[in-house]
């Protein structure tokens, strides 16, 4: 049996940059360990403060309300799961009135139109999955201003 030959190339060098992003695309995700008190709260009205940690594709953030703030009707892709840590919210969604107190969640589906009302000052904590884009570049206007 006769070997065939094989034409030899000569192999192309990858690129840094290439080889940088296969390396980076392909990397396992960061671990991060955040204290809330390492992030500043962020003032978005009067009645209205945030954090948040953003994960790959999720991002946790903890939102103190003041009594009588209002969240203006909105809605976006992002599923999302809110915990009152502490005082109550009450939501307009899916054309009911539901109160959430503190120990309880509610579950709010992808482009479901909601608003939502604090109670008390209330503390609660969101969950979004993926992560919120608007809040990220600040592009939420319906949160800043008088409300």
């Amino acid at each position: 049996m006769a070997k065939s030959k094989s034409k030899s190339r000569p192999k192309a060098k990858p690129a840094k940059s290439r080889a940088k992003r296969a390396v980076t695309k392909h990397a396992a995700p960061a671990l991060q360990y955040v204290p809330w008190r390492t992030i500043a709260l962020e003032d978005l009205n009067p009645l209205l403060q945030r954090q948040f940690v953003v994960g790959q594709e999720i991002m946790l953030a903890r939102v103190l309300l003041k009594k009588g703030c209002i969240v203006p009707e909105h809605s976006h892709h992002n599923e999302q799961l809110t915990y009152i840590l502490d005082g109550a919210l009450k939501f307009w969604i899916d054309g009911k009135e539901i109160v959430v107190h503190a120990g309880e969640v509610l579950c709010i589906p992808s482009n479901m139109p909601h608003k939502a009302e604090a109670m008390e000052d209330t503390v609660d904590l969101d969950v979004f999955a993926p992560p919120r884009a608007d809040w990220i570049n600040k592009t939420d206007q319906y949160l800043r201003g008088k409300k």
